[in-house]
């Protein structure tokens, strides 16, 4: 009995290492649409979703700790974020209590929150008001008020963005509109 659990442990691993060699992503968390995901070879543009591995070691170890993000293939051994690409060079952010404002738009549900769904307290925001510098993004969960994003994390490297298509997305009875 030991040796079929540990085949089909092996199997279930090797499956999804498989799967996410060929680009594949589920999301399972609120703060984008549920559902699979694959990478795309498109540059990722304004809009787009996008997938990338948190790499602020201090962010990403209040992710590991307080566990918004699972383990997973990035560097630092968690899983990669999904999050829209909202912000890009030359953009202008404003950051105020009403939240995030992007060339003089709100960005919806973009309040920054000073406790977790837990009532934790979260850290400052890393984002800071000013123009986007070349080569940088800001990266917004999909209207989720919730969503651990560049609201707290600040700015990432565009470099490390990489555009996803939907495959199939879906949203559980009772959830959104």
């Amino acid at each position: 009995m030991k040796t079929l659990v540990l085949v089909f442990g092996l199997v279930i691993g090797l499956g999804g290492l498989l799967f996410e060699q060929l680009g594949f992503r589920f999301n399972l968390t609120p703060s984008m649409p549920k559902g699979l995901y694959r990478i795309s070879d498109a540059a990722p543009e304004r809009g787009d979703l996008v997938t990338f591995c948190l790499d602020d070691p201090w962010f990403a170890s209040l992710a590991r700790e307080r566990g918004y993000l699972r383990p997973g293939a990035c560097p630092n051994e968690l899983e990669p974020l999904l999050k829209k690409l909202a912000g890009t060079a030359g953009d202008h952010v404003y950051l105020t209590r009403g939240g995030v404002w992007l060339n003089g738009d709100l960005l919806p549900d973009s309040q920054v929150r000073f406790q977790d769904s837990l009532q934790r307290p979260l850290p400052p925001t890393a984002l800071r008001s000013g123009r986007i510098p070349p080569d940088m993004a800001l990266v917004m969960s999909n209207g989720h008020s919730g969503g651990f994003d560049g609201r707290y994390f600040g700015l990432v490297p565009m470099a490390t963005l990489h555009k996803v298509d939907a495959v199939i997305v879906f949203t559980p009875k009772g959830e959104g509109s």
